[in-house]
């Protein structure tokens, strides 16, 4: 009788079932956690391209085009957070604008503790659906804000309501706009460059 030399081929060890899911949900919660840390920068951009969520926009230059006629009331809210001790109110409560025209108005800050403090201002307007067409050339929210001891500052806002508004049909009936700050204080300010100091300074002809 003739052996049988069938040679038998071990099967390849392969991963667990219990391993690949582990695998798997590893790679899954990687990618949640990274996505969680893309969400906040993304987020901010959106409500910046679009005015979602009354957030306004940010102009580099005045409109070349002249003011319309029509006119809106833009109204001033100021709000500080707990833990802040700061004085923070407009100086006015409201103006009344045309549309396209360039407005500078002043909010008043006083630090009214005994140590120097950095506040950072949020913002947005309402109804929401100005966000997109509020523009701002300058304004104190843009950086953080330091405050000595007793300090007191007027602080500008120039903006302008953008004409294209009038072209918007979910601002048919817009008479009204509120620009609301909220100041929040800065556990851990932006350190800012010493400026030189005259030793440190090249000197001239020697």
């Amino acid at each position: 009788m003739k052996q049988d030399t069938t040679r038998v081929t071990k099967p390849t060890p392969r991963l667990t079932r219990d391993a690949v899911v582990a695998a798997i949900c590893g790679l899954v919660v990687v990618l949640m956690v990274g996505a969680s840390y893309a969400a906040v920068p993304f987020y901010n951009w959106f409500c910046r391209a679009t005015g979602f969520n009354g957030t306004t926009q940010v102009a580099t230059s005045a409109p070349t085009s002249t003011p319309l006629a029509r006119k809106v009331t833009v109204r001033f809210d100021a709000n500080v957070t707990g833990g802040l001790p700061w004085k923070f109110e407009p100086e006015q409560t409201e103006v009344e604008v045309r549309i396209g025209e360039v407005v500078t108005v002043y909010y008043k800050v006083t630090n009214q503790s005994a140590r120097t403090i950095t506040g950072q201002a949020s913002y947005n307007v309402a109804p929401l659906t100005v966000g997109a067409f509020f523009e701002k050339i300058n304004c104190f929210c843009f950086t953080e804000q330091t405050f000595a001891p007793g300090e007191k500052r007027e602080m500008p806002v120039v903006f302008y309501v953008d004409p294209k508004i009038v072209d918007d049909p979910d601002n048919d009936t817009l008479n009204t706009i509120t620009l609301s700050y909220t100041f929040y204080p800065v556990r851990e300010p932006v350190a800012k460059p010493l400026a030189q100091g005259e030793a440190d300074r090249p000197k001239g002809n020697l």
